[in-house]
């Protein structure tokens, strides 16, 4: 598949048609093309645990349930959920019978589940000093992760990314025996789609790109800034 392509079909996977493994060969495939990523200093820090064991998976699942609830509740009540900028009160009201999110309830018949985690001694975190939450740290990261659904989608298959379990690391990293120092950087179900995604729909290059400043003129297709 052309990678303009494979670019702009790879969108959020949570359904999988049923009885239809991946196969062990194609997702070593997955993974060796997906550690070209770029990482900081090429130190690779990160490690897949791929996770099979249907008890495991729901522990896992029901770890990141608390989080998701809340996720939820501080969206409904009109925040940006977990916002470093705007945070929700301490004390918003998670309302019982918040629906389990899609992916969680049906973990244990996804047919791979990759947790993607991180050795922190590899990481050159050039914004921890900064008066404001970091952000550079992942930068070695999550290219990684993102390699690894493009590289599904290259094989016909699809995947979703989720960060909930990430709020209960203390417990996940006891159930997956991670060395001290790992950390959490998301939890990724793969499988066939049971939808293939055709298209999907991002604002135009217009509305995020400007010339020399964050005000500057708009940035056009022909090469030439365009007043914005």
């Amino acid at each position: 598949m052309e990678l303009s392509k494979v670019m702009r079909t790879s969108g959020a996977v949570r359904e999988f048609t049923a009885d239809d493994q991946v196969q062990p060969s194609v997702l070593y495939r997955v993974l060796d093309n997906a550690r070209f990523a770029p990482s900081g200093g090429n130190q690779q820090g990160w490690h897949v645990t791929v996770v099979r064991d249907p008890t495991l998976r729901r522990r896992l699942a029901d770890l990141s349930v608390a989080a998701f609830r809340r996720y939820v509740a501080e969206q409904s009540a009109g925040y940006r959920a977990f916002s470093v900028v705007d945070p929700a009160p301490t004390d918003v009201e998670i309302p019982d019978g918040i629906p389990i999110d899609q992916m969680l309830a049906a973990i244990e018949n996804a047919p791979e589940v990759l947790v993607v985690t991180v050795d922190l001694r590899t990481l050159a975190v050039l914004d921890r000093d900064l008066d404001r939450p970091s952000i550079v740290g992942g930068a070695s990261i999550y290219p990684f992760v993102q390699n690894i659904l493009l590289a599904a989608r290259d094989e016909g298959l699809g995947g979703a990314v989720s960060t909930f379990v990430v709020a209960g690391e203390p417990e996940a990293a006891l159930l997956l025996n991670l060395p001290r120092g790992h950390a959490i950087a998301a939890m990724i179900q793969l499988g066939r789609p049971l939808h293939q995604v055709t298209r999907l729909t991002r604002h135009p290059v217009e509305s995020f790109a400007t010339v020399d400043r964050f005000d500057g003129d708009v940035l056009s297709s022909g090469g030439r800034a365009r007043t914005s």
